[in-house]
């Protein structure tokens, strides 16, 4: 995979680093001469160009890019890059790092972002993550299909622990994509039993998130979790399935 990255600084330099590691090919460009480094990241391509000019751009063959990350740390450049790597060469993905998170509202499709990553943002996210169990944390947002990546550790007492994935209903708009158990990763099968301790991650529509989060959060002394079948495949009694 080919990726281009603006902003040569510390933040782009280790993307760069980590990138070539897992043997993708990285371009670095910077209008900076004081920026261009090749000897920190000799392995990457380098260009010493003004990102938001076409010209650098088209030295640059951002036509040939799979991903374009705008990493510099000035969030005008970074918008202005982002555009020009979706609308002028049809990059298929554009990530996008936000500065200022009163600037973050600006960071979406329309300005051709598909992933936007606020360094705040994501700081706070982890601390919540952390120290957060039975609370629903947003951990990203993905522009393009208006959809976040969420996280939730399934306290002790939830009515969904023990209960097999297949036999729990989610809410529409939403996928559970990683269960983390320990030290392991899992991919999610309908087998799967859900245990006290298990970081749950979702992609969910934003409209989804509060449904997703009663659902989990919901005690064993209120009652089964909707959707949850018995032993016998049924609905507990009393649950009304119907939209």
């Amino acid at each position: 995979m080919r990726v281009a990255i603006a902003g040569a600084g510390a933040v782009g330099r280790s993307i760069a680093a980590e990138l070539l590691e897992n043997g993708h090919e990285v371009l670095l460009v910077d209008k900076s001469p004081g920026a261009i480094s090749v000897e920190r990241v000799p392995q990457a391509e380098w260009l010493l160009a003004d990102a938001c000019e076409i010209t650098s751009l088209d030295e640059a063959a951002l036509q040939r890019c799979h991903v374009v990350i705008a990493a510099t740390g000035d969030d005008k450049v970074n918008l202005v890059v982002s555009l020009l790597a979706k609308t002028e060469y049809g990059v298929p993905r554009v990530v996008a790092r936000v500065n200022n998170p009163k600037n973050e509202w600006l960071f979406t499709e329309a300005w051709g972002v598909d992933v936007a990553v606020s360094t705040p943002r994501l700081m706070s996210a982890l601390v919540e993550e952390a120290v957060s169990v039975g609370d629903l944390v947003r951990l990203m947002r993905f522009s393009q299909g208006d959809a976040n990546l969420v996280e939730l550790t399934l306290p002790p007492e939830a009515a969904l622990v023990g209960t097999r994935v297949g036999d729990v209903q989610w809410p529409q708009d939403t996928s559970l994509v990683t269960v983390i158990r320990g030290s392991r990763v899992l991919t999610p099968s309908a087998d799967d039993v859900l245990e006290a301790g298990d970081e749950l991650l979702f992609v969910a529509a934003p409209s989804r998130e509060e449904p997703l989060e009663e659902l989990l959060s919901l005690r064993r002394e209120e009652g089964p979790a909707p959707g949850a079948r018995d032993a016998d495949g049924e609905e507990p009694d009393g649950v009304d399935t119907e939209q």
